[in-house]
């Protein structure tokens, strides 16, 4: 499995591509940032964004684009630019017909050092030692888009079984319904006011056949 891994942000938007699959030593096939000036309006600024995600698609073409899920934060405009980012990865992604998957960040630290309280010189580390890097990606941003990357690589098994769980049961609760549906309909009296046909009568039990009576005799002439 081939994933894009992506850090939104405005100013700097972290991107990683790693390959592999879960329980074997994974490779990357590249990090980065796609930079974008602060002084810029911010239409460009999201163009600059599609462009730079829109390179690395090209050149690595990912299977799966796995985005960090954003969430409120006290800096409102913050908050604000990553999630116009994060919608522009996954247009980007969701165009070229790619599948997107969100983590949260407490989810991409807990997968790579084991914490959902992990601190980014922690993450930084624990990707330099899983991706067998010479030194941590800089800046902190690019190794984020990596976590994100191995964080989707051991995760997707586990996802997998889950939904193909949930959709086994979600038809086998959709088979019961249709199943007692006829029942309760045939229980249901109407609601228009008319008269529900009874039910055809059970034939009658087959009894003993009766002997015909004999006729009443002619009186002798005498």
């Amino acid at each position: 499995m081939r994933v894009l891994g992506v850090d939104p942000g405005l100013t700097r938007c972290g991107v990683g591509v790693v390959e592999g699959v879960a329980g074997r030593p994974l490779t990357m096939l590249g990090v980065g940032v796609v930079r974008t000036p602060a002084d810029a309006d911010l239409g460009q600024r999201l163009v600059a964004v599609e462009q730079g995600i829109e390179e690395w698609l090209d050149r690595h073409r990912p299977e799966v684009v796995a985005v960090e899920r954003v969430f409120s934060q006290h800096n409102v405009r913050t908050v604000m630019g990553t999630a116009q980012a994060s919608a522009v990865a996954m247009l980007c992604a969701a165009r070229r017909g790619i599948p997107v998957a969100l983590h949260t960040p407490s989810e991409v630290k807990a997968a790579v050092t084991g914490s959902g309280r992990a601190d980014k010189a922690q993450v930084g580390a624990m990707v330099t030692r899983l991706l067998r890097l010479a030194a941590p990606p800089r800046p902190a941003d690019a190794a984020d888009a990596l976590a994100l990357a191995i964080c989707h690589i051991w995760r997707a098994p586990a996802q997998n079984r889950l939904q193909q769980a949930v959709a086994r049961q979600t038809t086998r609760t959709r088979g019961s319904a249709a199943v007692r549906a006829p029942a309760r309909a045939a229980m249901t009296p109407p609601t228009d006011g008319t008269a529900r046909p009874e039910p055809p009568a059970a034939p009658p039990s087959p009894s003993k056949r009766r002997s015909p009576s004999p006729s009443p005799s002619k009186g002798r002439t005498a």
